[in-house]
């Protein structure tokens, strides 16, 4: 992983990382010999390189090694789509728009913070009353409008399957005032209307649009609540006329509801996440970039649009594709310990426009589905303290920023919030974050003490008192709206943890 003091650039889940097992297993013994200067390690690795070659003389243990390991690298391609696909399914399941859940091509508007009890989507701020809609493109363009915010920060972020943001609108790029924006997918040749300011196209069927609204408290929910309901979406076809959403939409009688789209990601088997994909892939496309995983899936028979039959595959290679997932979410959850930070920080800078760089892609989407771009905002995580301990909710800790040293913001909107792997968990104020709105008692020489514990650190502290979970390893993360430089140039560090008590 490239740290530099610079910030993180991307997260590494190499081969090696999750684990080169038939090497641990001892299979790569039953490689037949090539050559006395070539290793049996390096006769695996070229298998890999090669996408299988030819199998077909290698013994049963050896297939599952080798499908195992490349199912791994396959399951990262994939991931990010598949949760996607599964966390639109769970948030359209209604048959009106809501708080949590709204139709497709309907906002859904949460009028207060978000409840730490919501877990359809992982790691969401407190920093913003949320809206947001999933567009399905494929009929025709959405109209996306947002009313004239007098100047209070608003950023609508376009994202499509893949998760890569393709547009962000708002405070930021296009300004405050009101205004109306064409959302396109891969199909549409039209010609946009007069009126509208910018036609913002997505390369999948499907998108997500985001909508945050700062809050600095419930003083603000009223405003911004009638912000949302100004908030609108409309078909081009009824682009002019009056236009009410449907309030009677079919609930697809499919989707689980039962467990969370992060849960049923978790328990799938390979074989089940593996058909998923490819049928997805077809309004989905992957990128021209693509074109090497692409390669890796067909090996397998995976290829988009087309319906993955797994009786066609050797027995021996479907066992190695239903031990990949298992291993891979290992890694989501063990890498951010891994992985060297500054004063026990990671901020990774390369969100949202991820590339080829798959590994970064799948842990982010694991780790804060729905990421801005730097731009617009980054997200420093810390899951150890300034000694590189784990954080663990028995402890008493305190995160001081000296005077002038706050997270740099152009727009002076930061936070700090605690999780358990990547949720709330309830607490005894219902407070989720330390928030740079809020009446924070700062000392007598203008520097600030954020008090992180399970207890009270005493009436006298209580203003800056963020509840953390009482008990089991729990991670911190920062969110800094319009960055400053020196928090993306690594000018400005991030003070560490420290454990007190």
């Amino acid at each position: 992983m490239n740290n530099a003091g610079r910030g993180t650039n991307s997260i590494s889940l190499r081969r090696r990382d999750v684990g080169l097992g038939a090497l641990a297993l001892g299979a790569v013994a039953a490689l037949p010999e090539s050559s006395k200067a070539q290793s049996r390690s390096e006769r695996l690795e070229q298998l890999l390189k090669d996408g299988f070659g030819d199998l077909a003389s290698l013994k049963s243990d050896v297939k599952e090694e080798v499908a195992y390991l490349l199912g791994m690298e396959c399951y990262v391609f994939g991931f990010p789509l598949v949760l996607m696909d599964v966390t639109n399914g769970v948030l359209n399941a209604t048959s009106k728009s809501g708080e949590y859940k709204a139709p497709v091509n309907q906002f859904g508007r949460i009028r207060t913070y978000v409840s730490p009890d919501f877990k359809d989507v992982v790691r969401i701020s407190v920093n913003s009353l949320w809206s947001w809609a999933v567009l399905d493109l494929e009929k025709e363009p959405l109209v996306a409008s947002h009313p004239d915010t007098k100047g209070r920060y608003i950023v609508m972020q376009l994202m499509n399957m893949w998760t890569d943001d393709f547009a962000s609108l708002g405070s930021r790029t296009t300004g405050t005032g009101a205004g109306h924006f064409l959302v396109a997918g891969p199909q549409w040749n039209g010609t946009a209307p007069p009126d509208i300011k910018d036609v913002y196209r997505s390369s999948t069927r499907f998108a997500w649009l985001l909508v945050q609204i700062s809050a600095a408290g419930p003083q603000d929910f009223p405003e911004i609540n009638a912000l949302q309901d100004k908030l609108q979406l409309t078909p081009l076809s009824a682009w002019g006329k009056p236009y009410t959403p449907p309030g009677d939409v079919p609930i697809d009688p499919a989707v689980d509801l039962t467990a969370t789209p992060y849960d049923q990601v978790r328990l799938m088997t390979g074989e089940t996440f593996f058909k998923r994909l490819a049928l997805l892939m077809k309004d989905n496309p992957p990128y021209p970039a693509d074109t090497a995983a692409l390669e890796k899936l067909r090996k397998f028979g995976i290829e988009p649009g087309k319906d993955f039959d797994t009786t066609q595959l050797d027995p021996a290679i479907v066992r190695g594709l239903n031990r990949a997932p298992g291993e891979v979410w290992l890694k989501f959850q063990t890498a951010p310990y891994d992985m060297k930070g500054v004063n026990g920080w990671l901020n990774v800078l390369n969100l949202g426009r991820y590339g080829t760089d798959y590994n970064t892609r799948a842990l982010i989407a694991w780790l804060g589905l729905g990421a801005l771009t730097s731009d617009d905002a980054v997200y420093p995580c810390a899951f150890v303290d300034g000694d590189g301990k784990v954080l663990e909710g028995a402890g008493k800790y305190v995160l001081h920023f000296d005077k002038g040293e706050l997270p740099p913001s152009a727009v002076g909107v930061w936070s700090v919030s605690p999780y358990r792997e990547n949720f709330y968990v309830r607490n005894a104020i219902n407070r989720y974050g330390v928030l740079s709105g809020m009446p924070l008692t700062y000392n007598a020489d203008g520097s600030l003490d954020i008090y992180i514990q399970n207890r009270t650190p005493g009436a006298d502290r209580e203003a800056n008192w963020l509840p953390c979970p009482p008990s089991l390893p729990f991670n911190l993360t920062i969110r800094s709206y319009q960055p400053s430089k020196p928090l993306l140039d690594g000018s400005y560090k991030i003070p560490p943890v420290k454990r007190v008590g």
